[in-house]
């Protein structure tokens, strides 16, 4: 066993060694010994009874049909009702429970119906649901059994008594509520009546009042207008009066602002005279007058500049003269003495002179036949595949030329120029 635990709708039952009597545990743990000690369980929930009570005669001889609704509990709190739930229950099921305390209500529930007539049970559910609870609840009590609570759910019958009872009753009420209706229209009628009276008088009433409200509105509203218009004229011509006069206030206050802003001017424009004069004398006179000067000084050592440039000239001029001169004469000695060595040179050389003169020449008529081609923008050359194509072809005409020109020279001149470069090889 163990340690044993239990929910607070069920109690535990100890019984056997060490323990005097039972001992009761709703809702907790016990520690039971194994073999020397027993365990027992008792549910505490709350069962609900249905208790029907078919065809029983009621005081007066009639028979209805009558349906409860219980709920009923084994009460844990009380160790005497415990005990004799225990002694009677445990160890049973919790329908044999329901089974014992439906058949003690049941019969509690006949014997009340014996003792009421139908018109009482039906009219006073809740005597008869307070008879039996009492009764049942004293008798269960000595069973552990606590009745919660009971209530009446239905009551019938077989042979109509209860709807003929109904059916009197609401015939009863039918009638009063006829008669009620007639009376309540008739009271109705008359109030109505009375209150049309009185509404038709109290229009009436109302019309008049409303005229003489509405005649004194008028009368008033006219002279209320009239007031305003009176008010209202006098108010333009106020208005008009205070406007002309702050007109020619505001004119006046203009002409004093325009006589302040005129003087504050002519002050503005003899300040911007006497700070123009100013600027004038420091950014114009002074500084004029500092020109002026600086100008004169300029003039005066550009004077002297020129007067010793013109005199350094006159004296390089006379000195370049004088080289030049000189220069002249010793070229044209210079020149005498080559000419008359040449004169010389070619009585001794006459072909030779020639042929150097000639080959001095030769160059500058080479330059002169290729000119045209080193003028020339773009050459088309046609080839017929034998000879050279391209630059080498054009160095080559100009070098056929060069070697034609002895031939001219000596057809120009008689002076054979390859016989005489020879001869003077030889010497």
């Amino acid at each position: 066993m163990g340690f044993e635990t239990c929910g607070p709708n069920e109690v535990m039952v100890v019984s056997g060694c060490c323990h005097s009597g039972s001992t009761f545990i709703p809702g907790g743990r016990v520690f039971v010994w194994p073999l020397i000690q027993k365990l027992q369980r008792l549910s505490l929930n709350t069962m609900t009874l249905q208790i029907d009570s078919p065809n029983v005669y009621t005081q007066l001889g009639v028979a209805i049909s009558v349906t409860g609704i219980a709920q009923v509990k084994i009460q844990g709190s009380s160790k005497e009702m415990m005990e004799s739930a225990c002694e009677l229950f445990l160890g049973k099921s919790e329908r044999d429970i329901e089974r014992v305390a439906l058949e003690t209500l049941e019969g509690h529930q006949r014997a009340i119906m014996g003792n009421m007539t139908v018109e009482e049970i039906y009219k006073d559910r809740k005597k008869f649901s307070k008879a039996v609870f009492e009764v049942a609840s004293s008798d269960l009590v000595n069973m552990g059994i606590c009745v919660v609570s009971y209530t009446l759910k239905d009551i019938r019958d077989d042979r109509g008594y209860l709807k003929y009872l109904g059916m009197a009753q609401t015939a009863t009420v039918k009638r009063d509520a006829r008669m009620g209706e007639a009376e309540a229209r008739m009271e109705a009628g008359i109030r109505e009546a009375n209150a049309e009276e009185k509404r038709m008088a109290a229009r009436y009433t109302t019309d008049i009042d409303i005229a003489k409200s509405q005649r004194d509105f008028e009368l008033k509203n006219a002279a209320y207008d009239m007031e305003i218009q009176t008010k209202k004229a006098q108010s333009d011509l106020a208005y008009e009066l205070q406007a002309a006069k702050t007109k020619q206030a505001i004119k006046e206050e203009d002409m004093q602002v325009k006589v302040i802003e005129r003087t504050q001017q002519i002050q503005l424009q003899e300040q911007e005279i006497t700070r123009r004069e100013r600027e004038l004398e420091a950014t114009v006179r002074k500084p004029a007058d500092a020109e002026k000067y600086r100008l004169e000084k300029l003039a005066e050592a550009n004077r002297t500049r020129v007067i010793l440039e013109a005199e350094a000239e006159a004296e390089a001029i006379k000195v370049k003269g004088e080289a030049e001169a000189f220069a002249v004469e010793a070229k044209a000695k210079a020149e005498a003495e080559q000419m008359a060595k040449k004169a010389d040179a070619w009585k001794d050389y006459q072909d030779a002179a020639m042929v150097d003169m000639i080959l001095e020449t030769l160059p500058k008529v080479a330059a002169e036949i290729s000119a045209p081609l080193c003028s020339a923008k773009k050459i088309t050359m046609v080839s017929s595949g034998k000879g050279e194509v391209g630059a080498a072809k054009l160095s080559g005409e100009v070098l056929t030329l060069m070697e034609k020109m002895p031939h001219v020279v000596e057809n120009l001149t008689g002076i054979n120029i390859t016989k005489n470069i020879k001869a003077a090889t030889r010497r």
